[in-house]
């Protein structure tokens, strides 16, 4: 899964939206680093199968509910409960769709704001006061749809600035405490979520244009850059974004015309 190895062996993780995609590689990633790692979502078919072939005394899948106060205290006290503590937590849970603002319905606004914002919400303080016995840390899946603007996707790219300036914000308030909080911002990046587009020359072409390296990027791209933030290499970067992104904001946004 990763060319490297990173230093996480040992270390309790708690990764959110990990039934496919980004999620399941970064479960992974983590997993054949040496850490011990509880894998939460709402499939529990899908979080087997990301755990599918590990030991059970390192791998726990939790079937639960983030968008709630109440489904959060759940999950943590469940994963705490079980495994003793908690080194890290990645929040990568999120949902999508693109859409006019006004064609938005107030459910879809409800369901970005309750699983992209409301969750990590919810998460951050259930989860701050237990890293912070433990010296952990952090890692939130952003995306670069927070650093810009797209057609179509207001909403979206609403709820990915938000919660990643919240983790710049927690930054500054548990630096002091000794917790650290870091994103990784991907770009296009094939998953079932962008399964609509992309899977053939023509479709994938104006993604392709804006990508410095000439491919999209793939789950398996952005978990090594989470294990780095997670681990004790990263012991004094707190309050970063880092871009996974094939350099694509290193454009001006003008099209590659060769």
């Amino acid at each position: 899964m990763t060319h490297n190895s990173y230093a996480v062996s040992g270390k309790v993780v708690l990764v959110t939206g990990g039934g496919s995609g980004i999620g399941r590689a970064i479960t992974r990633a983590f997993l054949d680093n040496g850490a011990t790692v509880a894998v939460v979502g709402r499939r529990a078919e899908a979080l087997e199968e990301t755990l599918a072939g590990y030991d059970d005394d390192r791998a726990l899948a939790v079937q639960g509910d983030l968008s709630t106060a109440a489904g959060v205290r759940e999950v943590v006290e469940t994963v705490v409960g079980k495994l003793g503590r908690l080194d890290v937590l990645v929040n990568n849970a999120a949902t999508y769709s693109a859409q006019d603002i006004t064609e938005l319905s107030d459910e879809e606004w409800d369901g970005f704001r309750s699983t992209n914002i409301d969750a990590f919400v919810h998460l951050a303080r259930a989860v701050l006061p237990e890293l912070e016995k433990t010296g952990g840390n952090v890692v939130v899946t952003g995306s670069v749809s927070g650093m810009r603007g797209d057609w179509g996707q207001a909403a979206y790219n609403a709820t990915k600035a938000a919660v990643m300036n919240l983790v710049q914000s927690l930054a500054l308030d548990w630096g002091g405490r000794g917790v650290r909080l870091n994103s990784v911002a991907p770009a296009f990046t094939l998953t079932d979520a962008t399964a609509g587009v992309g899977r053939d020359e023509e479709s994938l072409a104006p993604f392709v244009n804006r990508i410095a390296l000439g491919r999209p990027g793939t789950p398996e791209d952005i978990a090594p850059a989470v294990l780095f933030l997670a681990s004790d290499d990263a012991a004094y970067v707190t309050g970063a974004t880092l871009t996974v992104d094939g350099g694509t904001t290193a454009s001006t946004g003008q099209p590659h015309v060769e």
